[in-house]
């Protein structure tokens, strides 16, 4: 084979393999358009797409047409100037905010009080699961789920009445049962520090026939198969819940904890506010996020503050959903949500 013979064979055998490159990557381009563009699969999940359509329209009124507002947050809002003719100040409302030591106490107790709500919650909620599944088959087991589930509804307005006709310093029924059994009366009012608990115990009483009703979703749809199968080979209740229902239902426990750990920052307004009755010397231990950017938008008028406080509030919990989303994933690919 000659000099000339040898070069065009190898040229012609290079041409297929550098035109391939952009056609290639072409081929991917469209594949990962094809994902999200394509017509067979509009048609086929048309249904599906109009059944989330008032949703998705919801999502984008209520979630992401407000971001225009966060540029409050670095301005000083006039009413009379607007949004868009209000003087820029930077980061002066931030600098404010976390000069002062309510960032760190409404930081702190949304925090810690959300991470206690989150543990007892779910802790509560699997176990009231796994009850009910023992005798699901049972008659009683509709009320025992409706009970558990009827305080969902009720308004921590009306729970406010209650809770205070039972910590009333003067003749609440907690006093009264104090008193009768040889005890003095408490002013649980004025006391900072058993909140947290009656906080946490109101927050259960609340979500926690909401969660045992998704985790008894959950527990159902493990395959029977699995128990039968346990059950032959001697494994008692605890066993199996040990080694088939939990281990089953971790991807669900993980995903229900990533979606709580992303509102770790967002408290309940109403548990918060509504129950201690808004009263300044429970502060230390009941204010929190939402409560301190209501006070400051209602009694001070303070917009920018507001929303400095709001928009603290939204960066710090995404980046903690990002950041447990990364752990999960370094752990387990599959149980993570992105």
């Amino acid at each position: 084979m000659t000099e000339e013979t040898r070069f065009s064979s190898s040229s012609t055998l290079a041409e297929p393999s550098l035109a391939a490159r952009p056609l290639k990557a072409q081929r991917g381009t469209e594949s990962f358009l094809s994902r999200f563009i394509s017509a067979r699969d509009l048609n086929t999940n048309l249904h599906l797409l109009l059944m989330a359509l008032p949703g998705i329209l919801l999502l984008f009124v209520f979630a992401y047409l407000p971001m225009f507002g966060i540029i409050v947050a670095f301005k000083n809002y006039r009413f009379n100037e607007g949004i868009l003719g209000s003087a820029w100040v930077g980061f002066e409302n931030f600098r404010f905010l976390f000069g002062t030591d309510a960032a760190w106490r409404i930081t702190r107790n949304t925090i810690v009080m959300n991470a206690i709500f989150i543990t007892v919650n779910t802790t509560a909620s699997l176990i009231i699961a796994i009850l009910l599944n023992e005798v699901y088959r049972s008659r009683m087991v509709k009320y025992y789920q409706t009970l558990l589930f009827f305080p969902y509804f009720i308004s921590w307005v009306v729970a406010s009445y209650f809770v205070f006709g039972i910590l009333n310093a003067s003749n609440g029924l907690l006093n009264q049962l104090l008193i009768s059994l040889g005890f003095d009366p408490v002013t649980w009012y004025r006391a900072p520090e058993y909140w947290p608990a009656i906080l946490t115990l109101a927050n259960l009483w609340n979500g926690v026939g909401f969660g045992s009703i998704i985790y008894l979703a959950g527990i159902l749809g493990i395959s029977p198969e699995l128990f039968e199968a346990a059950k032959i080979d001697g494994a008692n209740k605890w066993q199996q819940i040990r080694y088939i229902t939990l281990p089953m239902l971790l991807p669900l426990i993980v995903i229900l904890t990533l979606l709580a750990i992303g509102k770790i920052f967002n408290a309940d307004f109403g548990l918060f506010y509504f129950l201690p009755r808004n009263t300044p010397m429970l502060y230390s231990t009941t204010d929190v996020i939402d409560t301190f950017v209501y006070r400051s938008l209602v009694e001070l008028g303070n917009i920018s503050m507001a929303a400095a406080a709001g928009f603290y509030q939204s960066m710090v919990g995404f980046i903690l959903v990002i950041g447990a989303n990364w752990m999960v994933r370094r752990y387990n690919a599959d149980y993570s949500l992105f």
